[in-house]
C-alpha cells in the first residue's frame, strides 16, 4: 500500500545529482511488499539504475528497504516494527540514500513508518493493593498504575473503565505536559465491618480498530482511620545529568510531608507508573527520597526521562509526582566516515573538478559536539567539496600527472566541534592511470661510435637508449633505423639496429681506405595509440687497421726489363743514387714508411734514408767498384703487426753508356727462362733484323728531308721550333717522380769521337736493358737540351716510352744526330 509520495529533485554542481522522496507505509508490511515505484518518482530511466549500479546506503543503521534495479522499485526487505524502531517518537521515519555512478547521482529517499494497533495496553502489575482507611472522606484519590500502550496515536491508550462498585469511580487527570494520569476517587464512605476487603478490575482500552484492551486487579483493603495523606512538595521535579555520569550518583531528591503521626506519618517513596526500562535506570531511596543512577546513560539512545513517585504513609493514603530527568550531551562520539562511492582509478588527463569519491560523516553528538568540519592532507591536487549536510565530494582542483605521482594516498580527516575535539580520518587510495604524453627521451643529443675495419659482418657496434616516463605498453620503446642514403647507398645496407633492444649491428665488413665515418638517424618509438616519438643522429668512425702493406711507385719494377740507376765513379760521398718511393693506404702510424737497406752487392758503398728512401753513396766511388751493384730495399710500416714491401734496386757504376752496355748483357736476372728460350731468342733476332732494316730505309729518307729543310731554313733565317718529347704522367698522382723524361744528345767537333751525355731530374741516369737482347735505350730527364755550340737551337728528343733496340740501332742514331749538325759546322 502506498501512501502519499513526495518527490523533491534538485541538480547540484559537479556531476552529483541530490533529490529527495518521501513514502508512507504502515508497519509490520510482508516481506517484499512494495513501497513505490523510484524510478519513475526520481523520473528516471530503469536501464540508468542497472547501469548505474544503483545501490541503497543506509549508513549504521539496519536495511529494512531494498532496491530492485530491473523493476527500478522499492521492496520491503525485513518486517518493520514501529515500536521497536522508533518507540513513542513521532513521526517514524527511515532515512536513507541511492547512490548511481558513471555519473555520480545521490538522492535521499525518506520512508515515514505509519503506527497500526497492534499492541494491547497493559499494566506492569497484575494487581495493585491499597489499604485505605474506613475513615477516608469523599473524594479521596487513589493514584492508579498505568496501561502502556506501545502504540502512538489514536492506536494509543485512549480510556479506562472500572468495574461497576458504590465506593469509587474513575477519574483522569490531565498533566500540564498532556500526560493524563488515572485516580480511583472515593465517592461513598468506606465501613471496615460491612466489607474489609474489595476485588476490582480496571480495564485500559485504545483507539483502534477494533479496540484492544488491558486489565488489572485493584485489591482495597479497609484499615482504620488515617485522615492524612503525604503531599509532595513539588508536583513536578526537574533535574539535569550528563551522559557520563557514574552509577550511584543522585541526581535530585524528592519530597512530601504527612499531617498524622506516629507511624501514620512515616513516608515511604517509590517509582510508581514507569516503564520498565526506566525502572532499570533509576532506583528510589525509599527512606530519603533520593533518586539515584542505576545504569549508565547515553544521550544518543534517550535524551530524557519521565520518572513518577509515589509516596505511601502507613495508613494507606499516597501522593505522586513527576520527575523529569534531562540528559546532558557529551562529545563521547568521534565521526563516522562512509565511503558511499569511490573510484579507485582515474586517468592522468581527467578534468579538473572530477568526482573522485563521496562521503558521508556523521556524528552522533548534538549541538556543536555534533557539528563536523572535514578536510584532506596538503600539497594534493585534489579537494573537498562539501555538498549538502554531511555530505562531501571528493574533486581534482589540478592537472593530474602519473609520471610526477602515480599513486596519491589521500586522508580525509573529519572533526567535531566539541570540547575536546574529536575526530576520525580514513585513508583512500587513487591510482592514477598512464596516459600516453612523453615521448621517449634518447640518453644522449647524439652519439659516436668507432668500429675498426675488417670487421665481422653482424658485430655489434654499440646501443642507442632512449626512456619513456609513461607506463607500460606506453613506456614500450621500439628504435628504427631511418631511411638515408651513404654515398648513395641505402643506410640499411651499412648498419642494422634491433627494434626491442637499440643495439646497433655492422650489416657489413667496412674498409677504412674505403669509407671513414657516415651518419644516420635513429627513430625512438614508444607503444601507445597514438605513438610518440624522437630522434637521435649517430655518427660511426671506421678506424684503420694495418691491412695494406707499402706499395712502391718507384723505382717501378718491369716485368722483363732491368732497370739501372747510373753513378758515375766520380760521385763524392753522399751522391744521390736514386729516392725509392712508397706509400700506404692506411693511414696514421699505420702509413709511417721507414726503408732499409736488407742486401747489397757492396754494403760499404751505399745507405738508404730510414724516413726518405734514397740512396746515397756513403764514400768515395773508386774505379776498384763493380760496375754492376744490386740493392735490396725493404720498405715497412709502422702498424702492429708491420707490414713491409721490397724493392729491387740496379746501380750501374760507370762514366760512359757503352761501358754500361757492355757489363749489363751478362747482368743476372732474376727471371727463369724455359727450355724454349732458344726459339724466342731466333725469333726475336729476327723480329730485329726486320726492324733494323726499316728503321735504316726510314731513317735514310729521314735524313734526306731534313737536311734539305735545314738548308732552306738556314737560308731563310727562320728559327726552329725545338722537339720536346710528351711528359710522364704518373699515374698515381704521388708527384714524388720527375714529370718530364728529354734525352740530351751532345757532341765535339770530331763527331765521330762524341759521346751522349745523359741528364735528367736531380741528374739521375737510368738505364734499361732487354734482357732478351744486347740493346739498350737509354732515358735521359730534363726539362730543355741545349746543344753545344750556341748557335744551334736544334734538339733532337727521343719518345719516353721503353724500346727493346740493337746495339747497331744505337749507333745509327747516333750517327743521324751527327749528320744533323754537321751542316751547321760548316
Amino acid at each position: 500500500m502506498r501512501g502519499e509520495v513526495l518527490l523533491f529533485i534538485s541538480i547540484l554542481s559537479l556531476t552529483s545529482v541530490v533529490g529527495h522522496v518521501s513514502y508512507s507505509i504502515p508497519e509490520e508490511m510482508a516481506k517484499g511488499s512494495l513501497i513505490g515505484n523510484i524510478a519513475q518518482d526520481l523520473g528516471l530511466d530503469r536501464k540508468r539504475l542497472t547501469s548505474g549500479k544503483a545501490r541503497i546506503f543506509t549508513g549504521d543503521s539496519a536495511e529494512y528497504i531494498e532496491l530492485n534495479r530491473e523493476r527500478g522499485v522499492l521492496l520491503i526487505k525485513e518486517k518493520i516494527d514501529r515500536e521497536a524502531l522508533c518507540g513513542q517518537t513521532t513521526p517514524c521515519a527511515l532515512h536513507f540514500q541511492v547512490i548511481l555512478e558513471n555519473p555520480m547521482e545521490l538522492y535521499t529517499v525518506v520512508v515515514e513508518i505509519t503506527d497500526i494497533n497492534d499492541n494491547t495496553p497493559t499494566f506492569e502489575k497484575a494487581e495493585m493493593k491499597f489499604k485505605i482507611s474506613e475513615s477516608a472522606v469523599i473524594g479521596a484519590k487513589f493514584m492508579l498504575e498505568r496501561a502502556i500502550d506501545a502504540d502512538v496515536g489514536m492506536n494509543s491508550l485512549q480510556r479506562y473503565t472500572l468495574t461497576k462498585t458504590e465506593n469509587f469511580v474513575l477519574k483522569l487527570k490531565e498533566q500540564p505536559d498532556g500526560e493524563k494520569i488515572v485516580e480511583m476517587v472515593l465517592q461513598k464512605p468506606l465501613d471496615r465491618e460491612k466489607q474489609e476487603e474489595i476485588f476490582l478490575v480496571l480495564t485500559a482500552v485504545d483507539g483502534g480498530e477494533p479496540n484492544l484492551s488491558g486489565t488489572a486487579q485493584i485489591h482495597v483493603t479497609v484499615l482504620d482511620i488515617n485522615d492524612n495523606a503525604p503531599v509532595f512538595t513539588k508536583t513536578v521535579y526537574k533535574a539535569t545529568i550528563p551522559e557520563n555520569a557514574s552509577k550511584g550518583t543522585v541526581i535530585t531528591t524528592v519530597s512530601a510531608s504527612d499531617a498524622d503521626k506516629g507511624s501514620n506519618s512515616r513516608v515511604t517513596y517509590s517509582i510508581s507508573n514507569t516503564a520498565a526500562g526506566v525502572r532499570d535506570m533509576f532506583e528510589m531511596n525509599e527512606v530519603n527520597g533520593d533518586l539515584i543512577l542505576k545504569s549508565s546513560l547515553d544521550y544518543e539512545k534517550a535524551r530524557f526521562y519521565q520518572i513518577h513517585v509515589q509516596a505511601s504513609d502507613e495508613g494507606g493514603l499516597t501522593d505522586s509526582c513527576k520527575i523529569t530527568v534531562e540528559v546532558i550531551d557529551i562529545n563521547d562520539n568521534k565521526p563516522v566516515i562512509n565511503i558511499m562511492s569511490q573510484t579507485n582509478v582515474i586517468l592522468e588527463d581527467s578534468k579538473s573538478a572530477t568526482v573522485v569519491t563521496m562521503v558521508n560523516v556523521q556524528d552522533l553528538d548534538s549541538g556543536d559536539n555534533g557539528k563536523v568540519q572535514c578536510a584532506i592532507n596538503e600539497n594534493i591536487p585534489f579537494t573537498l567539496k562539501p555538498t549538502s549536510s554531511n555530505f562531501f565530494n571528493l574533486i581534482t582542483d589540478s592537472d593530474l600527472d602519473r609520471e610526477r605521482a602515480a599513486e596519491y594516498n589521500i586522508t580525509v580527516t573529519c572533526s567535531d566541534e566539541g570540547v575536546p575535539s574529536l575526530s576520525s580520518s580514513v585513508t583512500l587510495t587513487l591510482q592514477i592511470s598512464d596516459v600516453n604524453d612523453n615521448a621517449p627521451v634518447f640518453e644522449r643529443s647524439s652519439y659516436e661510435a668507432y668500429i675498426v675495419e675488417n670487421n665481422t659482418p653482424g658485430l655489434s657496434i654499440f646501443t642507442v637508449r632512449a626512456r619513456d616516463a609513461d607506463w607500460n605498453q606506453n613506456a614500450r620503446v621500439s628504435y628504427i633505423l631511418e631511411d638515408s642514403s651513404v654515398n648513395g647507398v641505402p643506410v640499411s645496407s651499412y648498419v642494422s639496429v634491433s627494434a626491442d633492444s637499440g643495439v646497433i649491428h655492422a650489416v657489413r665488413s667496412f674498409d677504412y681506405e674505403q669509407i671513414k665515418d657516415f651518419h644516420f638517424r635513429v627513430k625512438a618509438q614508444d607503444g601507445g595509440s597514438p605513438p610518440l616519438s624522437s630522434n637521435v643522429s649517430v655518427k660511426i668512425m671506421i678506424q684503420d687497421q694495418n691491412d695494406n702493406p707499402p706499395q712502391v711507385l718507384y723505382p717501378v719494377q718491369t716485368g722483363g726489363s732491368l732497370v739501372a740507376e747510373m753513378v758515375p765513379r766520380s760521385a763524392d760521398v753522399g751522391y744521390l743514387v736514386t729516392k725509392v718511393v712508397a706509400v700506404d693506404v692506411d693511414s696514421g702510424q699505420n702509413a709511417w714508411l721507414s726503408y732499409k737497406l736488407q742486401k747489397a752487392t757492396d754494403r760499404a758503398l751505399f745507405e738508404v734514408g730510414l724516413q726518405n728512401g734514397e740512396i746515397r753513396t756513403i764514400r768515395q766511388v773508386t774505379d776498384k767498384d763493380a760496375v754492376k751493384q744490386r740493392l735490396t730495399v725493404i720498405v715497412e710500416d709502422n702498424g702492429q703487426p708491420s707490414r713491409s714491401a721490397t724493392v729491387i734496386v740496379n746501380v750501374a757504376v760507370a762514366d760512359s753508356f757503352p761501358e754500361v752496355l757492355s757489363e749489363f748483357t751478362d747482368f743476372p736476372h732474376d727471371k727463369e727462362y724455359n727450355d724454349n728460350l732458344t726459339f724466342y731468342l731466333v725469333l726475336a733476332l729476327a723480329v730485329v733484323s726486320f726492324l733494323f732494316i726499316t728503321c735504316l730505309v726510314v731513317i735514310i729518307s729521314v735524313k734526306i728531308y731534313r737536311w734539305r729543310q735545314s738548308r732552306v731554313l738556314y737560308h731563310s733565317s727562320l728559327p726552329v721550333i725545338p722537339y720536346y718529347p710528351p711528359r710522364y704522367s704518373d699515374t698515381l698522382g704521388t708527384g714524388t717522380l720527375p714529370h718530364v723524361y728529354n734525352y740530351e744528345v751532345c757532341r765535339t767537333t770530331d763527331s765521330r769521337r762524341s759521346d751522349c751525355k745523359f741528364g735528367g731530374a736531380g741528374s739521375q741516369n737510368v738505364l734499361i736493358m732487354d734482357p732478351s737482347s744486347t740493346g739498350t735505350m737509354q732515358r735521359i730527364q730534363s726539362e730543355k737540351s741545349i746543344l753545344d755550340e750556341p748557335d744551334s737551337p736544334l734538339e733532337v728528343s727521343f719518345p719516353q716510352d721503353t724500346y727493346l733496340l740493337h746495339p747497331l740501332i744505337v749507333q745509327a742514331q747516333m750517327r743521324y744526330i751527327a749528320t744533323l749538325r754537321s751542316p751547321r759546322q760548316e
